[in-house]
């Protein structure tokens, strides 16, 4: 470190970067260091890792590891629970030998687990309480969120947001997810990112605000309290009526709703609760009536009879969203709500119709046979040479001979695509409509909205369509006009509450027309004002904008934001006269100056508005909008900050949200959208209930055995044989069920995995094993807590001029350099980085080299007859190697918090005091990048002394040597400086070689015999003392290996002797085959070279 003046010290904190009033929200601006007294040397900080982490697991650039790595590193805990008067050993109690491993794994199973003490909602924790042995999940992720929220951390001052720039204030919405829903794996990463992101921003002394808020979710809060009065009372929402369904519908919501809610605070979520909003709530619905009248008075919103997506069963129209597409791949039969058979799908049917006047007929085929009730013509291409002649001719319906059909020519048509041509059904098929008015077909609907064929159908009338389906091929042979039936592939719509088949169907409705906003919102993408992160899901947002179709915004239900639209029902008029207005009054005023007399009545729009509507508006309805006036709330906090979300609602919902911004408030929602990952299970698949694969976060975060696995499948509502094959499943997954991870141990896990892209496959040990790394730090923590003493207070800085140790400026480099990495990852919504920079800190560098070195300034005791000089040297060491392993610990707990909350507030708030220390890490300062503590030379010695550490650890274990071994080791370098640095550096290589006496040996000094001989690089060579150790199963073993690499040698030259293999052999397989000959002949001279020097070192 610099030097600088007697007594100079690096203060902790800092001046707030940003202005405006402080806050519960705002928290110390981050933790930089700045030099109180004297000048630093202008030192560059380290862009790179440090390699010795990376070389000592093997890895050029390690990503946070698996389960196996923290399970190994929890096997190394071991060594905890020796007896006081001995030096600890941190880690899990016991110690690293097997069989003291063992007793301490019966112990514990004997031992029942303590009683978590109970913490009165919202008060402090009492951290007077000596830490549990190991870490136990529900111990330390009790008590903190109800102590957070009450005492107002994560709740900002409006007023004083509003005089704060916006570099210096973040703000963002969630999602809202359904008040019917529970907490699923994709919500939990969704949480722990936006979470991660606010409590970054909060430590970063912004002003900031997370607003939550429940959905009212239309169609599925509907489908689940209509399904309950069934049940459990047998009756429909129609024996009710509108007005007490309703009541029961906010009964149901006010009782069940905050399910979810609550299962937000168990992942540790941060939101201001105070404003938590719900999208029926007065305020949003204000909003939504305003926003359609405006949107109707522009002319945006209007009035047609166009083809939805029907639901026969719920009787709605439904979006792109709610219908659920299914792959059939042939022949299927389906059992579907409200039809007693058996649905055959997955089949083309093939007939014919008559040309008028001729016995000439035109073949078609549909996998919707009854829809051909509908039929008005028959389209062929125009340049198809085998129906030209035919276009224009009329063709007879075989059921309604008066109805006029005709032959029409159209580009959609696929002239090789089966017989070329195509049955038109105007009123129950997308691509039929635009044909039908395109050439002015007539539009009939053969389907009621129950699903039964209309009056429209003849002699089907009454029947279910699929009853129909079966009835009309069996009237088409009686005709002598069907030809086959054959399997055929397709994709079907299925509503994803009811699981009926979905039908397109005409019938009036609310559009919406986004073209213009749809322009504005690319634009907005294009130019730059709004980022969608990652970048390639801009291709995605332009197709579906430039691309947009009208919106249905309206739905055949009870339960939503009822449209503000009225009917003129008096006078009687021949056509449809609809008015809107903000109440009753405005509408029926309206009526008047329209009609021109007062003897008018209006009746309201029964049907309610698609939820995705109110969703829309979630950005600004939550802070007001339209009462913006006056508005502290919607002047300080909108726009905001982020949007962020998952990939697969960036059109539903993301895209709707700019469009409709724009629109009412001139202003884009926010400024960057980050669109994270799906998330599937450990083998790619989509999570399904029947394959059992459907990750419960609260199972992971408390534990569940297979057996209740099971049951749970079992208490479902999935037929038996599904239940079956989900059982399979989960057997494979969890054979022993599923550990008690924790919270923490879920979000930094899921937060680890968001560099694979669109999706993420979750292994669950994966977070097992991050539940392994709570443990370390927890144990790791614990460990260097004895080490402080009951005195100890951190006097908030630390002295410039202080003589700290080589390893003290090595871990302060490499803790500025972590601080460095994490906070550019936060900026950059590189959440994977974060947990690969922070894990590998406090796992690699600080626990299993730092600590390490740490031991014997601890307890080195000055020699007999030392000097007070020396004593004094020898106290003010250790207080230096306190205080810098405080701010490591310190440092540690800040940067994790974002990624582990609940485990860092709770050893935090352990440490001892300090003149810097906050009340709470929720608002401590984010630690940044300290340039007087960069040493890259250093940081190059560690790595040096690192690989030849390694070196010496693997040989020893190569060896098979105990691990209680002790053997000399000697290191050859070829450049004297090294030699010169290895030399002074002797013991600390020794104590992480996990050896004895070290010895650099001069240039041109012979090893000693009986030493083994090991090379580190082609600078240096290790030799490790092998003297009455058994090498004979050694040498047997390489000699085995020298055997199987010759047979290697040989294939290769024997394959590439063969005759005709340069003509017969690829250029590219003949240039492999030459590589991999060269690498066998060079392993073998390798393993030449092992096999003597091992018998060389035996006198052999």
């Amino acid at each position: 470190l610099p030097r600088a003046a007697p007594s100079a010290r690096i203060l902790l904190t800092r001046p707030p970067r940003g202005s405006g009033a402080a806050s519960g929200a705002r928290a110390p601006s981050c933790g930089g260091l700045v030099a109180a007294a004297g000048t630093m040397a202008a030192l560059q900080l380290d862009e790179l890792f440090s390699a010795v982490a990376a070389r000592r697991s093997g890895q050029a650039s390690q990503a946070a590891p698996a389960a196996a790595g923290a399970a190994a590193a929890e096997k190394k805990d071991a060594k905890d629970a020796k007896p006081a008067k001995e030096k600890p050993k941190w880690g899990e109690p016991g110690s690293g030998k097997t069989g003291k491993e063992a007793k301490a794994k019966a112990k514990a199973e004997k031992t029942p687990a303590a009683p978590i003490p109970i913490t009165p909602e919202g008060e402090m924790k009492d951290m007077t309480l000596p830490m549990e042995a190991t870490y136990i999940p529900k111990a330390v992720e009790s008590a903190w969120s109800s102590w957070w929220q009450k005492q107002g951390f994560f709740t900002p001052d409006a007023k004083a947001a509003k005089g704060t720039a916006d570099s210096q204030k973040f703000v963002m919405v969630i999602p809202p997810p359904n008040v019917t829903g529970s907490l699923h794996i994709g919500h939990t990463l969704m949480l722990g990112i936006e979470d991660a992101l606010t409590r970054w921003h909060r430590m970063c002394g912004h002003m900031t605000l997370w607003l939550p808020g429940t959905d009212h979710a239309g169609i599925a809060t509907q489908s689940v309290v209509e399904r309950l009065l069934y049940r459990q009372e047998n009756i429909t929402r129609h024996d009710l009526g509108r007005d007490k369904f309703l009541e029961r519908v906010w009964d149901w919501k006010h009782k069940h709703g905050d399910r979810i809610v609550h299962q937000m605070h168990r992942v540790a979520t941060s939101p201001d609760w105070t404003r938590e909003r719900f999208t029926m709530d007065p305020m949003l619905n204000k909003a939504v009536v305003e926003a359609f009248v405006r949107f109707h008075d522009q002319g945006l919103i209007y009035r047609d009879n166009r083809l939805v997506n029907w639901s026969p069963h719920m009787r709605t129209a439904l979006s792109d969203l709610e219908v659920d597409h299914e792959d059939i791949l042939g022949t299927t039969f389906l059992s579907i709500p409200g039809y007693d058979g058996k649905v055959e799908v997955g089949i083309l049917c093939e007939f014919k119709y008559q040309i008028k006047g001729t016995q000439d007929h035109l073949n078609v085929a549909t996998t919707r046979l009854e829809t051909m009730l509908g039929d008005v013509a028959v389209a062929v291409h125009p340049e198809d040479d085998r129906y030209k002649a035919m276009v224009g001719k009329e063709l007879v319906h075989p059921f309604f001979p008066e109805r006029k059909m005709v032959v029409v020519a159209d580009t959609m048509v696929e002239r090789d695509f089966g017989t070329g041509c195509v049955k038109i059904t105007p009123a129950h098929d997308p691509n039929d409509f635009k044909c039908g008015q395109r050439h002015g077909l007539e539009m009939i609907s053969i389907f009621a909205e129950d699903g039964r064929i209309n009056g429209n159908g003849g002699p089907f009338a009454g029947q279910h369509r699929f009853e129909g389906r079966k009835t009309v091929e069996e009237a088409l042979k009686e005709k002598g006009l069907w030809v086959q039936k054959k399997s055929h592939a397709m994709r079907l719509g299925l509503c994803s509450r009811s699981k009926d088949i979905v039908e397109p169907f005409l019938k009036p409705q609310w559009w919406m027309n986004c073209k213009a906003l749809a322009d504005k919102s690319v634009k907005a993408v294009r130019e730059g004002e709004l980022a969608i992160i990652p970048e390639f899901h801009q291709n995605t947002w332009f197709h579906w904008l430039e691309n947009i179709q009208e919106w249905c915004i309206s739905r055949q239900l009870w339960w939503g934001h009822r449209i503000p639209a009225y009917k003129v029902v008096k006078p009687s008029k021949d056509k449809e006269l609809w008015f809107t207005g903000r109440s009753y009054e405005e509408a029926l005023a309206k009526a008047h100056a329209h009609l021109g007399t007062h003897d008018v009545v209006i009746e309201q729009d029964e049907d309610v508005l698609d939820t995705w509507f109110s969703s829309g508006l979630f950005p600004f309805s939550v802070f007001g909008w339209p009462d913006t006036e006056g508005n502290d709330d919607f002047e300080a906090f909108f726009p905001t900050s982020l949007l962020e979300t998952g990939h697969d609602i960036l059109f539903f919902w993301v895209a709707r949200m700019v469009m409709m911004s724009i629109g009412l408030t001139g202003k884009l929602p926010f400024k960057t959208v980050y669109l994270h990952a799906l998330v599937r299970d450990a083998h790619g698949r989509k999570m399904s209930k029947s394959l059992g694969n459907v990750i419960d976060p609260i199972e992971v975060i408390d534990g569940i055995s297979l057996e209740e696995l099971h049951k749970k499948l079992e208490e479902g509502n999935l037929p038996a044989k599904e239940v079956e094959r989900a059982k399979k499943g989960q057997s494979t997954d969890y054979p022993d069920g599923i550990p008690e991870c924790g919270a923490d141990a879920l979000r930094f896990g899921l937060l680890a995995y968001t560099q694979q892209g669109r999706n993420v496959n979750l292994d669950i040990n994966r977070v097992v094993g991050y539940r392994h790394f709570c443990n370390k730090v927890w144990n790791a923590t614990r460990f260097g807590l004895r080490y402080f003493g009951d005195d100890f207070k951190f006097p908030g800085a630390l002295r410039l001029d202080a003589p700290f140790a080589w390893e003290d400026r090595w871990i302060l480099s490499r803790l500025s350099h972590c601080a460095k990495v994490t906070n550019q990852a936060w900026e950059k919504y590189e959440f994977a980085s974060t947990t690969t920079a922070t894990y590998s800190f406090f796992l690699h560098d600080l626990c299993d080299v730092y600590l390490e070195l740490l031991k014997p300034r601890f307890y080195g005791d000055a020699e007999q007859g030392a000097s007070d000089q020396e004593k004094r040297r020898l106290e003010e060491d250790r207080s230096i190697a306190r205080e810098v392993l405080y701010i490591c610990l310190d440092w540690s707990m800040r940067l994790m918090h974002p990624l582990l909350p609940y485990l860092t507030e709770e050893l935090y708030q352990r440490l001892p005091p300090s003149a810097t220390k906050s009340r709470s890490i929720t608002v401590a300062p984010y630690p940044t990048a300290v340039f007087g503590w960069v040493n890259e030379g250093v940081e190059k010695e560690m790595e040096v002394v690192g690989e030849v550490a390694k070196q010496f650890r693997s040989e020893k274990a190569s060896l098979g040597l105990p691990p209680g071994a002790r053997p000399r080791g000697y290191v050859r370098h070829s450049e004297a400086h090294w030699r010169e640095r290895l030399g002074a550096l002797a013991e600390r290589m020794s104590r992480m070689a996990l050896i004895g006496e070290v010895k650099v040996l001069a240039e041109g000094e012979e090893a000693p015999k009986g030493t083994l001989r090991s090379v580190v690089n082609a600078e240096s060579l290790i030799f490790i003392e092998v003297s009455g150790v058994d090498l004979s199963a050694e040498i047997t073993k390489m000699k085995k290996k020298v055997v199987s690499a010759e047979k290697m040698v040989k294939a290769y030259e024997e394959k590439m002797a063969a005759p005709g293999y340069e003509e017969r052999v690829p250029a590219s397989v003949r240039e492999m085959n030459s590589q991999k000959h060269e690498a066998a002949k060079m392993e073998l001279r390798e393993l030449h070279k092992s096999v003597a020097n091992i018998q060389e070192a035996i006198g052999s």
